[in-house]
């Protein structure tokens, strides 16, 4: 029987987990499954999770399908009625080898198997090695969340924020370096609250110092999506004194005005936001900005809409997540009165669209600059802001390779 078939939805940290699952998967001897790891993010991701069962049930019609993944964790029911799935585990189960073990040996007993995400205290740090690749490699230092956006589903799929302890996460990092990497991406759910469960109450600034201080030999560090309100001190001075730090935060933002801000149940303001890229880019002249942009929130108007694309250029931001709002039940906003769809929508491609003018502003900026450029593949790497560059001859994959920018194709830079 063959190995298993992964499908993967949704965010950086499910894709950081279907990779944990695999190793388990592995190592417990599973065959001939097809795990499917959902989102729950929006109801349209949903629906994308149930259309890919149904579909890799018709390519693989003797496989046994597993589930996992937050929507498997909020709506358990939805899938274990679907007539192509075998098998529904929860968050917590699917990070558990007893759980692979039991799946590899006797598939008939406890089809559902999802238990109070809430309860779970702990997080265990799992070790991955790059997504497949040799050029980067990710730790999970954190999950769960302890706050509640009203259209927010993730906490009841992730459960309460549990952060990794830092000696653990140092230890993981200097054996990935070890192995030869050159980048490490610390990820979480909530990650700009590491650490407040812990002892004394680190800070996610106070991880990132030590692991510069202890590793001194990781050529590259990177944090993936933060909220900014809760940015510390000595994360604000690793930005201004750590080259090794790289240049590029992506920002929890979701909108651009005070009103749907509060409606969304967010913890800053505009002002906040744009103090926050203001005072970072002075600290780091070269730091670019993601964001995550939600359009067409209940009861946004034309004029609160406005403030969203504003924001696009009062905070210089480069790489932009749009997302069209989509009621999820048991969300307070899905009782709040709509946005018509096509207004929706509308609004959505005009944010892409000032997404896509700010990355050809950002990819002109570069042009005769040099960058150190991590090699993702043999043509293509990225630089320190994260931006890819394209290159006409081979280089060594995972290797880090000083070039000079000499054009932009695309989303991509160019170099020989």
């Amino acid at each position: 029987m063959s190995a298993p078939i992964f499908s993967n939805h949704g965010c950086r940290l499910n894709a950081y987990e279907t990779e944990a699952m695999k190793e388990l998967a592995a190592d417990a001897g599973l065959k001939g499954a097809v795990v499917v790891n959902t989102c729950a993010v929006t109801s349209e991701a949903v629906r994308k999770a149930r259309q890919d069962i149904r579909r890799l049930r018709r390519d693989n019609p003797g496989a046994r399908i597993i589930v996992t993944g937050c929507a498997a964790q909020t709506e358990p029911a939805t899938f274990s009625s679907m007539p192509e799935v075998d098998a529904v585990i929860g968050n917590t189960e699917k990070m558990q080898a007893g759980t692979w073990a039991a799946l590899a040996g006797d598939f008939g007993t406890e089809p559902v198997q999802v238990d109070d995400i809430m309860s779970v205290t702990e997080t265990a740090g799992h070790l991955i090695d790059g997504f497949g690749t040799r050029s980067r490699a990710y730790v999970q230092v954190q999950n769960g969340c302890d706050h509640r956006c009203t259209f927010c589903i993730i906490p009841y799929g992730r459960g309460n924020s549990r952060s990794v302890p830092a000696g653990v996460v140092v230890d993981q990092i200097k054996r990935l370096v070890q192995r030869g990497y050159n980048e490490v991406v610390l990820t979480g759910v909530d990650l700009t609250s590491w650490g407040a469960d812990l002892p004394s109450a680190p800070r996610l600034g106070d991880l990132v110092m030590r692991i510069l201080k202890l590793v001194p030999d990781l050529p590259r560090l990177r944090i993936s999506s933060i909220d900014s309100i809760e940015v510390d001190d000595n994360l604000m001075q690793a930005i201004a004194t750590e080259p090794r730090l790289m240049p590029h935060l992506h920002l929890s933002l979701q909108h651009g005005d005070d009103l749907i801000l509060k409606r969304m149940k967010r913890r800053h303001l505009r002002d906040d936001a744009i103090r926050f890229a203001e005072e970072a880019r002075r600290l780091r002249p070269e730091m670019t900005f993601g964001a995550d942009i939600i359009a067409g929130f209940p009861t946004e108007t034309e004029a609160h809409f406005e403030n969203s694309l504003a924001l696009v250029r009062d905070c210089d931001l480069t790489w932009l997540h749009v997302f069209p709002y989509s009621p999820r039940p048991g969300t307070p906003a899905a009782r709040m009165p709509q946005v018509d769809g096509r207004a929706t929508k509308e609004r959505a491609a005009r944010l892409r669209a000032a997404g896509d003018a700010q990355v050809a502003r950002h990819l002109a900026a570069q042009l005769g600059r040099a960058h150190d450029v991590l090699m993702e593949n043999a043509h293509m790497g990225r630089t320190e802001q994260f931006t890819e560059v394209a290159f006409d001859a081979p280089r060594a994959e995972g290797q880090i390779v000083h070039a000079q920018i000499s054009g932009a194709r695309g989303v991509q830079l160019l170099a020989a």
